[in-house]
């Protein structure tokens, strides 16, 4: 029954994706971050709908009317230049195979990034991405969050297997990007029974991530609380939600759950975060040794054995910066971390841009929230691999495409204000010209 459902959902759309290509990407945006196909038992399971959809949304690309420009920025151009620099370590890496599979996925998920960039080009299209992302990963922040409170918090909130979201740890780390981007649908709706099921959605999604029970999400549920705060316009609601949150996960959450959140101050006494330091030691090792990384995918036994303190504790490396130090050395961390600082000022420069114009307030509450969602990314990257998380890269396109909107109003409204300037010099003029107004010569009456 569900392989036939997401049968008919996409087929049944794709005539529609030929003839608007924006629904193809809030089509590949629940595809790929909701998974729904993962979660049948049939054909659909291993169909490639994600394939399916992006070519059909290129194709209403190409063929649309619509005027086609990539909005080349630092963070584009940047993106392009990982992305070359991520085939040159693949080139060289220890494992070249491995590391061409992997670029080739990461060359997928910034391809439909670019297709983003030029296919959602105003404030409705913008809008309808960030309520696809959130409805498709606030599917398991709601269904996560009933499901710790039934349970008391035994056990863990997972996603669909084989997917990017599949472990407790990842999926906590997409439920704590969600909250602000429904925080964000929340400020701009006016209906208050969908407002009040919004905030509903975030207090369950909070809860979900806490019952992960990834130590990785308390600290970044933390961070990103703070700076949903900070960030928030209406700082008392904000402030009362995150007190629920916490009086609820405080209520649930079991003794089991707490003692595992107390290890974290024991590190020495873990195997995993022991296994989790051996390996960032391990990236650091390479990327001193080698200027190019060791290239994707290249955490294995025998590159331990060469470059690890203790060759023989092999962990996955858990952190997105270590990720990117030991695949692709210091060069492709600059960059990385390049592409992030400064889509953080851009953010920061709508938000300021945008503070004393009415009209795009919600602007200055995406750029906000959009920062927010960074930090949680941020703060539980620094424990999670997810570097090439496709989440992470639209957070990036959002607010490139935001900047470009803000960027069109401040020229449309530039433009009027120049031709309301021209239109009343030319009155004057024109009054200062008629016979007796300071010409010189005397009026016709006289």
């Amino acid at each position: 029954m569900r392989d036939i459902f997401v049968a008919l959902v996409v087929f049944g759309l794709i005539p529609m994706v030929l003839r608007r290509p924006q629904v193809g990407i809030y089509l590949w945006c629940w595809i790929s971050y909701m998974n729904p196909h993962r979660l049948a038992y049939g054909f659909a399971m291993t169909f490639p709908w994600a394939y399916l959809i992006a070519i059909t949304t290129m194709l209403g690309m190409i063929f649309s009317k619509e005027p086609k420009r990539i909005p080349w920025t630092r963070e584009t151009i940047l993106m392009l230049i990982l992305l070359l620099w991520a085939a040159v370590t693949s080139y060289f890496a220890f494992f070249p195979d491995l590391a061409w599979e992997g670029w080739i996925k990461f060359f997928k998920i910034l391809l439909m990034t670019f297709v983003t960039l030029v296919v959602i080009n105003n404030r409705e299209r913008l809008h309808g991405v960030v309520w696809m992302i959130a409805l498709s990963i606030g599917f398991y922040g709601i269904k996560g969050g009933i499901f710790t409170i039934v349970h008391g918090g035994v056990y863990r909130v997972q996603g669909p297997l084989g997917t990017f979201i599949g472990g407790n740890n990842e999926m906590a780390l997409a439920l704590i990007m969600t909250i602000p981007l429904i925080r964000y649908l929340h400020l701009q709706e006016t209906r208050q029974w969908l407002k009040t099921g919004l905030m509903g959605a975030m207090l369950l999604t909070a809860i979900a991530a806490i019952g992960s029970q990834s130590r990785g999400a308390l600290v970044g549920i933390l961070a990103m609380g703070m700076f949903l705060w900070l960030k928030s316009r209406n700082k008392f609601m904000t402030a009362l939600l995150i007190v629920i949150s916490v009086g609820a996960i405080a209520t649930i959450m079991p003794q089991e759950w707490r003692d595992r959140m107390h290890s974290t101050k024991d590190y020495q006494e873990d195997a995993s975060a022991l296994g989790r330091i051996n390996a960032w030691h391990t990236a650091f090792n390479v990327a001193k040794d080698r200027v190019t990384g060791g290239g994707i995918e290249m955490f294995r036994p025998s590159v331990f054995r060469e470059y690890a303190p203790e060759p023989y504790r092999v962990h996955d490396v858990h952190s997105v910066y270590f990720e990117i130090i030991g695949e692709h050395g210091f060069i492709g961390f600059g960059i990385y971390m390049a592409i992030m600082g400064f889509t953080w000022l851009k953010a920061s420069s709508i938000i300021r841009r945008s503070k004393r114009q009415p009209e795009l307030k919600w602007a200055r509450d995406l750029a906000a929230m959009t920062q927010v969602s960074m930090i949680g990314y941020g703060a539980c990257g620094a424990f999670l691999g997810l570097a090439y998380f496709d989440y992470y890269w639209h957070l990036v396109a959002i607010i490139v495409i935001l900047d470009q909107l803000v960027r069109q109003r401040e020229t449309s409204t530039a433009t009027v204000e120049a031709s309301g300037t021209v239109r009343s010099e030319e009155r004057e003029e024109g009054r200062l010209a008629m016979p007796g107004y300071g010409t010189g010569r005397p009026s016709l009456r006289e």
